[in-house]
């Protein structure tokens, strides 16, 4: 209880959440489907300060108390330009002094003195990309660092004073055995890491991996098998002393991740950069994805974002249902009937009847939630709130 004391009272349902998107990387991963591209370092120079003025433009001393450095690599960034960039946040919002700066990081970009750097900028929280501890999974997915490397990594931000260390593991990759997964995951354990997300890979239609998979001989295991995973990884880590908050993240005490969770708990967010989504007030809109566009933009003084609109009451509510019952508490249907002004048990309740029957969905003590097997079958029980 101790844990879920400390994150609720460390959140402010006020409080935006800043997403800064970095999409540079040295080389690109033959999975990935984010908005990235190779490094140019003249880019990247106009993309900082096109960030810088974006920024400066939407500031109106609002609340907040996160902002995340994702991309692409923001490890890429030197820490004078992070510390000028959480400097922009800060001039243009009420950032909280307790403010959590997550940064995104590669194993291969990790020195101790530039995480010590890092945290002299004020990054307070390192999300490290390991995805896995077995060197040929790693090759499989074009990944730059071994095994050995990702240790060393974590060591060194260790070393540095880093004291909230998140790592990314995936699981159900290509060739990958239950027991391959498990020791990854016991691998992840070892270095006591305060958070962990774990994820099932998702291939996208045109992932460059699909081809390489079929030159390869390369299968995906069974569906059982993958869900035989992710259970496994959960149970190992419980049985490490982690709580699992959300369907793929756990963490100690005190250590869930305060930005995503304003994703899961109907928050609010303004995403800066190219292809940054945000969300408040009722509203959606999403950046353009081309980098020079992007800063060509900024630069003329025009609009960055596009896609703009106003959501629906149902279209707002139904986010939150789908969001909230991601979280391992789920969600109180009485109060989204309050916030929203629709009666959500009288809409709803039927609908979850046979979800509840099977045990994918518990009824009790006022809360709607998944249970893990309802979880590896989240998809299907979401389609109720359709």
């Amino acid at each position: 209880m101790r844990g879920a004391m400390l994150d609720r009272a460390h959140r402010d349902d006020s409080a935006l959440g800043l997403y800064l998107h970095i999409p540079f990387c040295t080389s690109i991963c033959n999975y990935c489907n984010f908005n990235r591209g190779l490094l140019d370092d003249v880019l990247k120079r106009r993309y900082i300060a096109a960030l810088h003025g974006e920024i400066a433009r939407a500031g109106d001393r609002t609340p907040v108390d996160s902002i995340f450095f994702g991309g692409g690599t923001p490890s890429l960034l030197q820490a004078a330009e992070v510390a000028s960039l959480i400097a922009a946040c800060r001039d243009a919002f009420d950032v909280a002094p307790d403010t959590e700066v997550t940064l995104e990081m590669n194993p291969e970009s990790v020195s101790e003195a530039y995480a010590a750097d890092l945290l002299a900028a004020g990054v307070t929280r390192i999300s490290l990309g390991v995805q896995s501890f077995d060197d040929h999974e790693l090759a499989r997915l074009d990944r730059m660092h071994t095994a050995d490397a990702a240790r060393a990594a974590v060591a060194s931000i260790r070393r540095a004073g880093c004291e909230n260390l998140s790592l990314d593991l995936m699981l159900w990759l290509p060739a990958q055995s239950l027991a391959n997964a498990s020791r990854s995951i016991d691998a992840a354990i070892a270095l006591a890491p305060d958070h962990l997300s774990l994820y099932l890979l998702e291939l996208y239609p045109n992932a460059p991996l699909r081809e390489e998979m079929a030159r390869s001989n390369w299968s995906l295991a069974p569906d059982e098998e993958a869900a035989a995973m992710y259970l496994d990884a959960l149970e190992r880590t419980d049985a490490a002393g982690y709580t699992q908050y959300e369907i793929s993240n756990v963490a100690l005490p005190g250590r869930r991740a305060r930005h995503n969770l304003k994703y899961w708990q109907d928050g609010a967010w303004l995403g800066f950069g190219c292809g940054a989504h945000s969300t408040r007030d009722g509203a959606r809109w999403r950046n353009v994805s081309e980098t020079a566009r992007y800063v060509d933009a900024v630069q003329r003084g025009k609009p960055v974002a596009e896609a703009r609109r106003r959501l629906s009451r149902d279209e707002r509510l139904g986010d939150a249902l789908f969001t909230g019952l991601r979280l391992s508490e789920g969600i109180d249907p009485l109060a989204l009937s309050r916030r929203y002004g629709v009666n959500v048990p009288a809409r709803f309740g039927h609908r979850i009847q046979p979800y509840v029957a099977a045990g994918w969905l518990n009824d009790a003590a006022g809360r709607w939630r998944l249970s893990r097997a309802g979880m590896l079958v989240s998809n299907e029980v979401l389609g109720a709130f359709v």
